[in-house]
């Protein structure tokens, strides 16, 4: 057996006895793809700031985040205390309060596009709602997605290129729902001209930087192209901000490189850890979810029905509120974006240093990884090599998890979220863990 294997699964047997519970009730033994780990997962006892505990009591800098829903952090008190007092008052009240009023204008305040705002439960939950709204309001039919870019698992948004490339599809999709959908390469400005020229498109949907957070860079040249062509031929532009949106700037990507779209999807930090997502956009098209009784055909024919038995939760809103206060200054977010900066430098320079084969890169506070595969290292923050990123190659994702995992690090995939809440002592100890990782895998002969 592999050290590091051997090493991973003596310290963590509590663990272990979780998973070999979990497997009898769950696919897979998980609740979410993405947690799924061989030989097992790990189990989280608790958090706090920008670490985790396990439940064999190791200690990790987490760089998961809630999947990216902390920017501040794990536990951060002004947020605990809102959801403390919030939970004084019920737990769901199945009719209107003050605190979701409060969370939507803190929503409108923020986000450019946002005229008007409708919440839902998830992320998921708010791109099927865009792309719902972009169908009645332009009386068309077919949605425009990039290759990869991820924006939840209902059946339109999960279809992928086939391997012919003839058609999209998705396991356990009807065919017939891919006649609707087309999907062009990501970054390929006349792929997108092309499929917007016969002028049938309701909506493009993207990730604003890029497919999978920015593991694949999308330049902000193509966005303000998108909007252009997107304007010219009648077609709504949705952006999916259920990552980007507060975190790149309290006013998301949108913000940060002024383009501004026709509606903007949340999630993850718009409702400060709890679950919750919206769309956000112009009030034309956000009103077709209004109710008129005016004793037209409107509600019974023409307007788009809306329900969600969590919809603006009180608890999450109350988290969405104090979580968004926080943010809106800007710290928070410059926080977390100068402590991403100071690691991704500090790993470059120790692959420089120790000869490595490997590079990272960072947008805002959304870092990623290059090992064993070639690839270039950024001039500084940011990707701006030539070539697209290559990734972890594949033999050493595990082990590299491992290895971390080890010396106390959990990464999100092969990068990570930072935190306001990560501090000079976390980005150290990171950096250490990768120096022992690097050490791990090469005296296995798995590194260069």
């Amino acid at each position: 057996m592999s050290a590091i294997l051997e090493a991973f699964e003596a310290a963590h047997q509590g663990s272990r006895r979780l998973a070999a519970r979990a497997r009898r009730v769950f696919p897979s033994g998980v609740t979410h793809d993405i947690r799924a780990f061989l030989p097992w997962p790990i189990y989280v006892e608790r958090a706090a700031g920008a670490r985790k505990w396990d439940v064999d009591g190791n200690e990790y800098v987490d760089y998961i985040g809630g999947h990216g829903a902390l920017l501040l952090g794990h536990q951060r008190p002004e947020v605990n205390d809102a959801i403390a007092e919030a939970l004084t008052r019920g737990t769901h009240f199945g009719s209107s309060h003050d605190l979701e009023v409060a969370w939507g204008e803190q929503v409108l305040r923020m986000v450019p596009c946002a005229e008007r705002v409708r919440f839902t439960s998830s992320g998921t939950e708010a791109t099927m709602m865009a792309l719902r709204l972009a169908r009645a309001y332009t009386g068309r039919d077919r949605v425009v997605k990039l290759d990869e870019h991820f924006h939840g698992w209902h059946d339109l948004v999960v279809g992928r290129v086939a391997p012919d490339g003839a058609h999209p599809y998705a396991v356990g999709v009807p065919d017939g729902v891919y006649d609707w959908l087309t999907v062009v390469p990501s970054g390929d400005v006349e792929a997108l001209r092309a499929a917007l020229a016969p002028r049938d498109v309701a909506a493009v949907i993207l990730e604003p930087t890029g497919a999978h957070w920015g593991t694949h860079p999308l330049q902000p040249a193509y966005l303000r192209t998108a909007r252009e062509l997107t304007a010219t031929t009648g077609t709504l532009f949705v952006m999916d901000e259920v990552i980007t949106g507060f975190r790149m700037a309290p006013g998301g990507a949108s913000e940060r490189y002024g383009v501004l779209p026709d509606l903007s999807t949340h999630a993850k930090i718009l409702a400060g850890g709890m679950p919750g997502g919206c769309v956000a956009g112009r009030e034309d098209i956000v009103a077709l979810l209004e109710l008129r009784a005016d004793g037209s055909d409107w509600d019974e024919r023409r307007r788009i029905a809306h329900q969600g038995t969590y919809n603006a939760n009180p608890v999450a809103a109350a988290a969405g509120v104090a979580a968004l206060q926080l943010i809106a200054g800007g710290a928070e977010t410059a926080r977390a974006a100068a402590a991403a900066a100071r690691l991704v430098r500090a790993l470059n320079a120790l692959f420089a240093e120790r000869g490595v084969d490997g590079s990272a890169w960072a947008v805002s506070s959304m870092w990623h990884l290059n090992l064993g595969t070639g690839a270039p290292r950024p001039s500084d923050i940011e990707w701006d090599a030539a070539v697209e990123p290559a990734g972890v190659a594949a033999p050493l994702v595990r082990p590299l998890k491992w290895a971390l995992f080890n010396h106390g690090v959990d990464l999100m995939g092969t990068g990570g979220m930072v935190s306001s809440a990560h501090g000079d002592a976390d980005i150290d100890r990171t950096v250490e863990a990768f120096a022992a990782a690097v050490g791990d895998l090469r005296s296995e002969g798995l590194l260069q």
